[in-house]
């Protein structure tokens, strides 16, 4: 069996280089455009209201619930009857 395999063209150094470039090129493009970054955070917080209505009522399948908060989902418990 051969276990000779090709040298992978991303060294650990190498990631490590682009990464640590990576994250301080990100973290100079949102200190320069921090204004702009800013300025759109709060119609982020509208856009949020209405995707968060949407994806949270997902689960338990809307409004329409007959027994909805009445308790009907509660375990039954067993009636012994005493002789």
């Amino acid at each position: 069996m051969n276990d000779n395999h090709p040298p992978s063209a991303w060294s650990s150094y190498s990631r490590t280089v682009f990464f640590a470039f990576a994250a301080i090129a990100l973290a100079l493009i949102a200190y320069e455009h921090r204004v702009h970054v800013l300025g759109i955070l709060p119609w982020l917080l509208i856009l949020a209201c209405p995707l968060m209505h949407l994806f949270m009522h997902h689960g338990h399948g809307g409004h329409d619930h007959a027994g909805h908060g009445t308790g009907t989902n509660q375990h039954k418990t067993e009636e012994v009857d005493h002789v």
